[in-house]
């Protein structure tokens, strides 16, 4: 079974071949080789791998801009190759999210630790990304609810534990979330309650 699935960039072939092989040979897919950013992107699009090796300096678009556009678009980390350790370009690979950055030549005690790390990493924060977004779906029901329990309030003259309380009934007799009642009562301003009252 694959570690993951990768895609490799370079210009250089016998470069680019050297990476393939010492990635498969330690348990990856390389499902895709580019040897421009242009085409590292229309790959990406295609393949969607977990992780991109690419190499910076490149003919048509450089690997950076390629990286930008690729995370941008399909949410992909890349590990950047270079020949130089530039602080600038190390400054700009921070702002494309970056998530590990090697200087040539490239072996394999320096290679696979790396894609490692930088699977692990972009697998972490998609899975926060993931509950971020839950928390917040939560906290807007829970909003819409309050909304609806002051609806019933204003309507029925309901103090609050009781207009909770028969929302929770409504819930139960009906087979529906509390968001799915608090979208009605705020759609609708009413709620047959009356055999609940």
């Amino acid at each position: 079974m694959s570690k993951g699935r990768l895609m490799v960039v370079d210009d250089e072939s016998i470069l680019r071949m050297d990476i393939k092989e010492m990635l498969q040979e330690a348990g990856y897919e390389v499902v895709a080789e580019a040897n421009n950013g242009e085409t590292a992107i229309e790959l990406a699009a295609r393949h969607r791998p977990d992780l991109i090796v690419m190499d910076v300096k490149m003919p048509k678009m450089n690997g950076l801009k390629a990286a930008r556009i690729i995370y941008r678009s399909f949410d992909i980390p890349t590990i950047l190759l270079t020949a130089h350790t530039e602080e600038e370009l190390i400054a700009e690979a921070k702002e494309a999210h970056i998530f590990g950055y090697l200087v040539k030549p490239i072996t394999e005690k320096d290679l696979i630790p790396a894609v490692e790390v930088a699977i692990g990493q972009s697998r972490h924060v998609k899975s926060l990304l993931g509950n971020i977004k839950e928390m917040e779906k939560k906290m807007e029901i829970r909003k819409r609810v309050e909304k609806a329990k002051g609806i019933l309030m204003d309507v029925y003259q309901l103090n609050e534990e009781r207009a909770y309380q028969t929302m929770r009934t409504y819930c139960m007799n009906t087979r529906k979330t509390m968001g799915e009642v608090a979208e009605y009562v705020l759609k609708n301003r009413a709620l047959d309650i009356h055999s609940l009252l």
